[in-house]
């Protein structure tokens, strides 16, 4: 047989034709089974009268094998069809495309773990009945702005990214549920519960948090950019690294809270509970204080 890496090659593959040159054979899986073949240094076998070179494999999913090897090209298929061509790229130790396959598989499992239980509309149709109940349910990346959500219980929902700006969620729940990187802009959440929810980088900004729950809440690098947090019960929280710049914390209770690099410059902290508070790392440059009990507070 002709070396030559522009040659071409006719194969027949379980009486499926195909048309290649030795260099696509060759060139991107150097390792592989048909690159061995092709490389000049073993003997095989032709049709004597049509030239072609016989594998006695299923011809099916060959062209995908053959469009890889030119650029590199993981197909779209059906995952039973993924599966069938992962055996054929098994047999002929195309390790790359394997790899290719793999981790279209791995990002679809991903992303079919990250689909939400129900869409925008399941949930406009929901809250028009009463004492509506999410608990439990992802609801993740949703775009849940400007809708009432007014006591609506979230408790335990997953609402990672969730868009809440503008939405009105007062009194609503949201006990031990994941929010991080939830987006409250402009929302109410006027006595909302809060209590051991993870509000890790999430938006607040402008939010009315009025006699809200947070107690024991996780929100690290969150927002409260102007947020009214006025008599919010603030116990426990861990607010380290998070932006309160401006913020209306009048009356909050803050006891026992981490504020560790938090920013409340500017803030309205008169008559909060800071008792034996640690303040010795927190940003106050313009804060109100007057009326605030810092008895024991470290600064």
């Amino acid at each position: 047989m002709d070396s030559d890496s522009s040659s071409m090659i006719r194969l027949n593959i379980g009486g499926k034709k195909f048309y290649t040159t030795i260099d696509t054979l060759t060139q991107r899986e150097p390792h592989s089974m048909l690159a061995a073949m092709f490389s000049g240094r073993h003997t095989v076998c032709q049709d004597p009268e049509k030239g072609f070179v016989f594998v006695d494999r299923d011809g099916k999913h060959f062209r995908h094998i053959l469009n890889w090897l030119r650029d590199g090209a993981v197909p779209t298929l059906k995952d039973s069809q993924y599966s069938e061509l992962l055996r054929e790229a098994e047999y002929y130790q195309l390790l790359g495309l394997m790899d290719g396959i793999n981790s279209v598989l791995s990002r679809k499992k991903e992303d079919e773990d990250l689909t939400t239980d129900l869409t925008r509309i399941d949930i406009i149709k929901c809250i028009q009945s009463e004492k509506v109940r999410f608990r439990g349910v992802n609801l993740s990346g949703l775009d849940l702005s400007k809708l009432d959500l007014s006591y609506v219980d979230f408790s335990y929902a997953c609402l990672r990214n969730v868009f809440f700006s503008r939405a009105n969620l007062q009194c609503a729940k949201f006990r031990d549920g994941d929010a991080e990187g939830a987006i409250f802009h402009n929302a109410i959440l006027q006595e909302c519960e809060f209590t051991g929810a993870n509000l890790r980088g999430a938006l607040l900004a402008g939010a009315s948090l009025r006699s809200a729950n947070l107690q024991d809440a996780c929100l690290i690098d969150s927002s409260f950019c102007q947020a009214d947090l006025r008599s919010a019960h603030l116990q426990n929280a861990d607010l380290t690294n998070a932006n309160l710049e401006g913020a209306i914390l009048e009356g909050a209770n803050l006891k026992g809270a981490k504020l560790s690099n938090t920013n409340l410059r500017g803030a309205n902290l008169q008559r909060a509970y800071l008792r034996q508070v640690n303040l010795r790392e927190t940003h106050l440059e313009g804060a109100k204080l007057d009326g605030a009990n810092l008895l024991g507070a470290i600064r």
